[in-house]
């Protein structure tokens, strides 16, 4: 049989890590279970890392309300001694971290009155918030297309870049008639007509520049074109073409008489010759 020994010190229990011990440093807990008033809060709101602690109590505070209370800044101001621009920024950020949510909603009789919605698991489907959408971005109004110009009935490469060159010009007598390089292209044929027209390119920049008005050119472009069209010179008158120059032949001797002539190949005749040979004939 094991004797016992009585002077023995008897053995240490062992300390389970999951109790409290009250001769430790640090928080303790006198807990009594609740069976009525009581409100499930969930460890994910009361250790939020990110809310200030106005912002958790209140959310505990509306979790704790029954639905059809008023929780709106004013009664909450009269009901905690915080401001109501404490109280205001502690909802702003329940609403940010998804514990709470505001809408707005049409009643009955047409009034729109705005309804409280508290959500103690965000996440959670049927009480999370609505995901935050970015606000809708208004389609970019399109630029309106800029008025036709006339086109040149010969569209040579040379009177083109000569129009290209006086368009970009314009700039230094008004720095509003600054365009882009789709204006220019655009520009350019009716410049060209104009050149096609034989007036000058001084003529066309004074045409184009002279008694601008004082308002802002919100669109030179347009400006420059509507000016292109409305004082589009007219034709020159039709002129025939030069007849081609005479065609000087090369000096030869006449091959009957040794005299002197213009042919265009050897073996010619002078007139003389050729009288001779027709009466000799």
């Amino acid at each position: 049989m094991d004797e016992q020994n009585p002077s023995a010190q008897p053995c240490a229990e062992s300390r389970n890590a999951g109790k409290n011990h009250p001769h430790a440093g640090g928080l303790t807990h006198d807990n009594t279970r609740h069976t009525t008033r009581f409100t499930v809060i969930g460890n994910h709101l009361a250790q939020h890392r990110e809310l200030s602690l106005l912002a958790i109590g209140l959310a505990v505070h509306l979790q704790s309300l029954p639905s059809g209370v008023r929780v709106d800044i004013k009664t909450l101001t009269a009901r905690f001694p915080e401001g109501a621009t404490r109280i205001a920024a502690a909802l702003r950020e329940l609403e940010k971290h998804g514990y709470l949510r505001r809408e707005r909603k049409r009643i009955p009789d047409g009034r729109i009155v705005t309804r409280t919605v508290s959500c103690n698991q965000p996440g959670r489907r049927g009480s999370a918030p609505e995901p935050s959408r970015p606000p809708a971005r208004r389609p970019a109004p399109r630029k309106k297309q800029l008025p036709a110009v006339p086109q040149p009935a010969y569209p040579a490469p040379t009177l083109l870049r000569t129009a290209v060159d006086l368009l970009a010009t314009l700039r230094r007598r008004d720095p509003r008639l600054l365009l882009s390089a789709t204006d220019v292209d655009h520009l350019a044929p009716g410049v060209a007509a104009w050149l096609e027209r034989e007036v000058a390119s001084t003529a066309i920049r004074h045409a184009l520049t002279a008694d601008l008005p004082d308002d802002p050119l919100r669109r030179p472009a347009a400006f420059l074109a509507h000016r292109l069209t409305a004082q589009l010179p007219p034709l020159p008158p039709y002129r025939a073409p030069a007849p081609p120059p005479a065609v000087r032949h090369q000096m030869r001797n006449c091959d009957g008489c040794d005299r002197g002539l213009r042919a265009p190949e050897p073996g010619a005749r002078c007139r003389d010759c050729r009288e001779l040979s027709a009466t000799a004939l």
